[in-house]
């Protein structure tokens, strides 16, 4: 009774024991004489109930029974089955389950029935049963009243879950209906159904044709995009099997059929024969699959050509371009089974390509053209290098901030990446512009981007996507302006006046000053020629949008992408690129966008790979020595360059060695060993309380350790580097070095020296330690001196000393 209902809480908060108690209710209703609104509403709310929750629901089996009783309930109403079916997939899987539609002849209940069989999960072969059950339903003819158009969804459904499924032999009858609907449904407009109302004339008009989306009448046959006020039905099916044809023709379409290869002969005179000879064979004698294949392809051109057409309404322009990609889309399935369609699909396509190509609306459609040609070129002998250069030339350049657009280039670009490298030079040279769409859409791409970006690296492109890779927080910045320079009035869009320096970013924009670079970093292909350098004061400038969070997202992805580079590129680099690669990656240091989190996250990733560079090249250290030297001959690099400049100072420590360099001479490790030694001096010399500058632990000990296996290689410096480290202890009892160190650091950096100076004091020892043969490199005494030396060291510092840290002073 409506008045005793009492309001239940909200969906999710309802427990089991009352959503037992209203199942009861419901249950009662449903029993009842009359399923009325009450009954509508309760079904609602427990629907509700039990999809509004990521828990299973447990309802109990006499009612899950009832349930499916009342759906297969001839006197129920289509309001209440259609809940029914509803409330039984929110419970799927479902053990009480005792539903089959082998016996239901009645289109829409089978429908429903089957919905729910499918939400079980195939346990007992409940998709194979449904498919077999629509395809006997669709073969013979239906009863008045009944119509196909509710069971091709669930065949849809059907060939998603489980293509095998259907055999052969009712595919064949699916293929043949489905061309039928597709090629021969009434041009006249439906009738409106009649209200029932005491004014409703039985007597209606006849309907007229269809129309076109411009308006015209229609002079050719129906397709999804004909245009009337009312559908007959199978208009409807027309629509419905447009719409799984590709899912359809992906399974069925190419089982038995020899696909020729892309350098068979006999492909083409098939092609050229078919040209000849297709209009004069019967389509009714074709295999059903070739049937549909040869409807489907007439339907595809048809909906080209409708697409051409200036539509009335905004709705049906989106409704001609959704249609013109899949009809591209299936055009290039069919030729790919069958090659005798390339031809003219070739042709028609070209002319589709120069039609719209300069419709910006029209970009999404130009991925499955352009996919086409990668599939059929070659095979049809067509030149399509320049609808590959318009798709990396002007897309990304101009609708880099469309997200929708930018995840199915960069997705297109991941699918074919192996067939792009192999087939054109164009993809790679042009990387600068599909990183606009990684720079504007950074956390939704990255993951894209980590599987494209092996594809785009060679040994010619390497040193250019670093720089990129390192400005990409800079692009986002520069493409922010340029988008707000776009939307500027024309009338404000003049050119700058050289003389006066630009005030904002947007007036730099324009600027003579700053054009050139604006130029170059929003480049739309490669330029290994032009020198990155001069973007430094462009990074400058674009300082002011450091912080905005579109940039900020964008620089969190660039050690991600950094790490990837160096691992890729350490499969191809030679000599030469490594060498080329630290270069860079030192001067870069000092070239960052100001971000400081993006700094220090970068500047971690570069020392780590310096080392592996390292590794992989050890003569770069003699090779680069005086890029080397200059840069750990810097200060400043201790301060703000910690990592790289503690890992670079480690590299010469470890490899700056004639077992792994034959080059590498006493002068060379002399004139390393000064210049380290000039910085340790400067870091650890003592000084005012007041101008006393802290310097990291690590950099310390990496600095005193170094220049002892430096010593070790070059003994006359042994004298030197012993007085060096004898004064540490000095130097960490200093109160003005006590006051900016930790007292756990400063033991640590005593420890260190002791054990150094202790090796150093059998100097035949020292030199197997540090300068051991390549092949015993990584053996337990090899460990790298930043974080623990090796145990040789703690084995010598027992020997020599009853308790660690008692040196003299």
């Amino acid at each position: 009774r409506p008045g005793s209902r009492r309001p239940l809480p909200p969906a999710r908060e309802i427990q089991e024991e009352e959503l037992r108690r209203f199942a009861s209710r419901v249950a009662a209703l449903l029993q009842g004489p009359e399923l009325g609104p009450e009954a509508v509403d309760c079904l609602q709310r427990l629907h509700l109930t039990v999809a509004a929750t990521k828990y299973p629901r447990k309802l109990d089996g006499k009612f899950v029974e009832l349930l499916q009783t009342v759906l297969c309930s001839s006197k129920c109403p289509e309001q209440i089955q259609v809940l029914c079916a509803a409330i039984l997939r929110e419970m799927s899987p479902c053990n009480d389950l005792i539903l089959s539609c082998d016996e239901i002849q009645d289109t829409k209940l089978l429908s429903l029935v089957s919905s729910v069989l499918l939400a079980q999960g195939n346990k007992k072969a409940e998709v194979s049963a449904v498919g077999q059950r629509i395809v006997k339903v669709l073969e013979r003819r239906l009863p008045e009243g009944q119509s196909a158009q509710y069971l091709l969804p669930v065949l849809s459904n059907v060939i998603s879950l489980s293509p095998e499924s259907l055999t052969e032999e009712q595919t064949n009858v699916v293929s043949r209906k489905m061309a039928d609907w597709l090629r021969y449904a009434s041009i006249q407009q439906g009738v409106a159904q009649p209200s029932g109302g005491f004014f409703s004339n039985p007597r209606t008009r006849q309907p007229g044709p269809v129309t076109e989306v411009d308006g015209a009448i229609a002079t050719d046959f129906f397709t999804v995009l004909s245009v009337g006020q009312y559908y007959t039905q199978d208009q409807w099916l027309n629509v419905q099997a447009f719409s799984m044809l590709r899912n359809w023709l992906l399974c069925y379409g190419g089982k038995g059929l020899k696909i020729p290869n892309s350098d068979d002969k006999s492909g083409m005179d098939r092609s050229v024969m078919s040209v000849v000879c297709t209009t004069s064979t019967s389509s009714r004698l074709l295999p059903p699959k070739e049937r549909l294949r040869e409807k489907a392809f007439e339907y595809c051109q048809r909906l080209i050509e409708q697409s051409n057409r200036r539509p009335l309404k905004k709705d049906d322009g989106d409704l001609q371009k959704a249609c013109l990609i899949e009809a591209v889309t299936i055009m290039d399935i069919i030729c790919k089974q069958d090659s005798s369609y390339m031809y003219r699909a070739a042709s028609f396509l070209k002319i589709l390509h120069g039609r719209i190509c300069g419709d910006a609306t029209y970009a999404r459609a130009l991925l499955p053209i352009a996919q086409f040609f990668l599939n059929h070129s070659k095979m049809a002998a067509v030149d399509s290098d320049a609808i590959y250069k318009h798709l990396f030339t002007d897309i990304p350049a101009q609708l880099f901030h469309n997200p929708s657009l930018a995840f199915e280039f960069v997705q297109f670009c991941k699918d074919n990446s192996q067939l792009f490298t192999e087939t054109s030079s164009i993809f790679r040279q042009s990387f600068p512009n599909l990183f606009k769409f990684l720079a504007w859409n950074s956390p939704p791409l990255i993951s894209e981007f980590v599987d494209l970006l092996p594809f785009l690296l060679d040994a010619g492109t390497a040193i250019e996507i670093f720089h990129l890779l390192l400005d990409l927080p800079c692009l986002t910045a520069a493409l922010d302006i340029q988008l707000r320079s776009t939307a500027l009035p024309t009338s404000e869009r003049a050119a700058s006046d050289p003389a006066v320096k630009p005030a904002t970013c947007l007036e730099a924009f324009r600027h003579p000053l700053y054009k050139s670079m604006f130029q170059y970093l929003l480049r739309t292909k490669s330029a290994p020629e032009d020198a990155p350098e001069r973007l430094i004061p462009l990074r400058q400038l674009l300082g002011s949008l450091a912080s905005s969070p579109r940039v900020v997202q964008c620089a969190e992805t660039v050690p991600v992408l950094l790490e990837l580079f160096f691992r890729v590129v350490a499969e191809f680099a030679d000599g030469p690129l490594i060498n080329q690669l630290v270069v860079v990656l030192l001067q870069r240091s000092d070239q960052l966008y100001e971000i400081p989190a993006f700094k220090d996250d970068v500047y971690r990733v570069l020392s780590s790979q310096l080392v592996m560079l390292c590794k992989l090249h050890p003569a770069l250290i003699v090779e680069l020595s005086k890029e080397i030297l200059e840069f750990s001959g810097t200060v400043s690099n201790i301060q703000n360059k910690e990592a790289i400049f503690t890992h670079v100072v480690w590299a010469i420590g470890e490899y700056m060695s004639v077992s792994y360099d034959k080059r590498c001479t006493v002068e060379q490790i002399n004139r390393f060993f000064e210049t380290l030694e000039a910085m340790l001096f400067e870091i650890t010399q003592l000084r005012p309380l007041a101008s006393t500058s802290s310097y990291a632990p690590r950099a310390i000990s990496v600095l005193m350790a170094t220049l002892t296996k430096l010593a070790a290689r070059s003994q006359d410096l042994i004298p030197r580097v012993s007085m060096f480290l004898s004064k540490m202890r000095t130097f960490v009892q200093s109160p003005a070095v006590t006051s900016v160190y930790c007292e756990e650091d400063l033991e640590e950096i005593l420890i260190r020296a002791t054990e150094l100076m202790n090796l150093l004091k059998m100097p035949s020892v020292a030199q197997f330690v540090f300068t051991p043969p390549v092949d015993v490199a990584s053996t337990r005494f090899q460990r790298e001196v930043n974080d623990s030396l090796p145990f040789a060291l703690r084995i010598v510092t027992h020997l020599l000393e009853p308790a660690p840290g008692c040196m003299p002073g």
